[in-house]
């Protein structure tokens, strides 16, 4: 009868080595596969000629002057040029000339928000692949607004490649333009 007691720690025994067989087959064959390299083989076709970018990073800059008064319905839409190739992972960021101080240009990142006694001035942007717009929000009544703040305004939108735009500060225009080496900015209108 002894054996019928010894018999389940045999048991036991047996399944144990059973996956531990298994397991020490399958880190063998993965090793294997792992550690196999074969032959290089030919080098493919030389690809199409392409523009050259920093790092292989395009961006572009274009500038335009816009009215956003009541003549324009507090908007202002600018079509991006077709010789501009725009891709959906592109971010867009929209600077405005805020003044000329020193003979230097002081540009300001979009959304921008002013705050005028109790009320709300906001220059404010949104985009598609084939244009972007730019309008005044905000809690200020726009009928009354000076010429100074919807006539006129010199705008900046650069067209960043993703992977570029996380290593810049997008804040500062002329960070964008350094990183990016814009030499010429095309203005579109």
């Amino acid at each position: 009868m002894r054996l019928i007691k010894s018999w389940p720690d045999n048991c036991l025994f047996n399944v144990k080595s059973i996956i531990m067989n298994k397991i020490y087959t399958l880190l063998f064959f993965a090793t294997v596969l792992i550690s196999c390299e074969g032959s290089v083989g030919p080098p493919g076709p030389q690809g199409v000629p392409g523009q050259d970018g920093v790092g292989g990073f395009i961006g572009q800059v274009i500038e335009i002057q816009a009215d956003l008064n009541s003549g324009t319905n507090f908007e202002y839409f600018v079509e991006i040029p077709t010789d501009i190739e725009v891709y959906e992972s592109d971010v867009f960021m929209v600077y405005r000339l805020m003044e000329v101080a020193d003979g230097l240009d002081v540009w300001e990142p979009l959304p921008q928000t002013i705050f005028r006694n109790n009320d709300i001035l906001l220059y404010a942007f949104d985009y598609t692949l084939l244009d972007v717009r730019l309008f005044l929000d905000g809690t200020v009544d726009f009928g009354k607004l000076d010429p100074n703040d919807t006539d006129g305004l010199i705008f900046r939108i650069a067209i960043i490649p993703a992977d570029f735009a996380k290593g810049v500060n997008i804040k500062k225009m002329d960070d964008v333009l350094k990183a990016l080496d814009v030499k010429d900015i095309k203005r579109i209108n």
